[in-house]
């Protein structure tokens, strides 16, 4: 089973914790990334995400498949919200399901890691009343780069 879904509305960690767990389920790894505010004075008061939609989540399908292939995963969630977000809200939870822990870790580091760089979400911050559009960043490219060499 696999849980893949954009959408606006806010996620509950330990309901979709909850629902991944099985008899053959030895650990889950969740990853929830929030808007952070970066410091006091130069602060993110929002962020507005956006994206395509079949194109994005036909996206993420291919990216938790990939990790299906990699490593022997029982179950995975992926959700990634859209619109717009206050500072300390959950953006995205990447949730995997193994037999064993470190299977977990690494699949969902992976599939955090392909979401950073190469799932199709613009990003735009709010700052002092002034929207910016937001690349990947650089340290995002070079840990994708050790899943691809």
């Amino acid at each position: 089973m696999m849980a893949i879904r954009v959408q606006t509305d806010d996620f509950d960690v330990g309901a979709e914790s909850r629902a991944l767990q099985a008899d053959t389920v030895g650990g889950i790894a969740l990853f929830v990334g929030t808007v952070r505010r970066l410091s006091s004075d130069n602060g993110v008061t929002a962020m507005t995400l956006e994206h395509y939609p079949g194109m994005t989540e036909s996206e993420l399908e291919r990216i938790e498949a990939e990790a299906r292939a990699r490593w022997p995963l029982e179950d995975v969630t992926i959700i990634h919200r859209v619109g717009r977000l206050l500072a300390g809200d959950q953006i995205v939870l990447v949730a995997t399901a193994s037999a064993h822990r470190q299977a977990a870790f690494d699949a969902a580091q992976f599939i955090m890691d392909f979401l950073k760089t190469d799932a199709p979400f613009w990003k735009a911050e709010e700052r002092d009343g002034k929207i910016s559009w937001v690349d990947a960043r650089d340290s995002d490219s070079a840990a994708l780069d050790k899943w691809t060499k």
